[in-house]
C-alpha cells in the first residue's frame, strides 16, 4: 500500500503531470514560455547560418577584391545580382561613380561626398539586415524570468489556497502546488538563458561585421578619391 501511494507520489510531480495540474493561468504563463523558447532556438539558428555565410561571403568579396581585377570588370560581374555586405557596398559606390561621370561631374569634392553618402546607406542597411530579430531575443531574455516568476507566484497562491481548503500541511498537499509554481520560472529560466547568451554573442558578431563594412568603404572611398583627381584635374586644367 505504501509503495503504491510512493508511485503515485512519484507520478503527481512529474513535469506533465504538473503542467496538467496547473491553472489556466499558469498553464498560459507555461505555453507562453515555451513558444518564445521556441522562437528563440529558430532565431539562434538562423542567425547561426547568416552570420557564417556573412562572413564568408565577406572573405570571398576581398579575395576577389584586392586580387588586382579591374573594377570597372568586378562591377559589370556583380551590377546585376542581389548583392549583400561588403558587395553591396562595392556596387552601390560604383554605381554613383558612373551616374556622376555620365552626368558630367565637375567637382570633386561633392563626387566624393555623394559616393561616401551612398556607402554611408549601404552600410546602414546591411546593419540593420544583421541585427534584425535581435530586439526579440532581448527582449526574451529581460522578461523571460519576470513572467516565469509572474506564474510562479500565482502557482504558490493556489497552493495556499489548497492549504487552506484541505486544512492540512502534509507534504503531500503542499508538494504538488509548490513544484507546479517553480516549473513556471524554470520555464522562464530555459528560455531567457540562451535568449541572453545568444544576443550578446550575435552583437558582437554583427559589431565585428559593421567595423569590416566601414574599414573597406574608408579603404575603397581612399581608392576611388585618387581615381577622382586623376580623371577630374585633367579636365580643370583643360578648361
Amino acid at each position: 500500500m505504501e509503495q503504491a501511494d510512493l508511485a503515485a507520489a512519484v507520478h503527481s510531480v512529474s513535469l506533465w503531470a504538473l503542467f496538467m495540474q496547473a491553472g489556466l493561468i499558469v498553464k498560459l504563463v507555461m505555453i507562453g514560455l515555451m513558444g518564445a523558447s521556441v522562437w528563440t532556438w529558430a532565431i539562434i539558428i538562423d542567425k547561426s547560418m547568416s552570420f557564417t555565410k556573412a562572413r564568408r561571403q565577406f572573405d570571398q568579396f576581398e579575395q576577389v577584391f584586392w586580387s588586382g581585377q579591374s573594377l570597372e570588370d568586378l562591377y559589370r560581374t556583380l551590377a546585376e545580382r542581389q548583392n549583400t555586405g561588403l558587395a553591396a557596398i562595392f556596387v552601390a559606390a560604383m554605381r554613383e561613380w558612373k551616374k556622376s561621370f555620365e552626368r558630367g561631374a565637375r567637382s570633386p569634392i561633392g563626387l566624393q561626398m555623394r559616393i561616401d553618402r551612398a556607402m554611408d546607406v549601404t552600410m546602414s542597411r546591411e546593419s540593420e539586415h544583421f541585427e534584425a530579430r535581435l530586439g526579440s531575443l532581448a527582449t526574451i531574455g529581460s522578461a523571460g524570468p519576470f513572467i516565469g516568476l509572474f506564474g510562479t507566484v500565482v502557482g504558490i497562491m493556489t497552493s495556499f489556497q489548497a492549504i487552506a481548503g484541505s486544512k492540512s500541511t502534509n507534504l503531500a498537499v503542499v508538494a504538488p502546488g509548490i513544484a507546479e509554481a517553480l516549473l513556471a520560472t524554470a520555464i522562464g529560466l530555459v528560455a531567457a538563458i540562451p535568449a541572453v547568451m545568444a544576443y550578446n554573442k550575435f552583437m558582437g558578431d554583427a559589431g565585428k561585421l559593421s567595423a569590416r563594412m566601414e574599414g573597406f568603404a574608408d579603404e575603397f572611398s581612399a581608392i576611388l578619391s585618387r581615381q577622382i583627381d586623376e580623371k577630374l584635374q585633367p579636365r580643370q586644367a583643360a578648361q
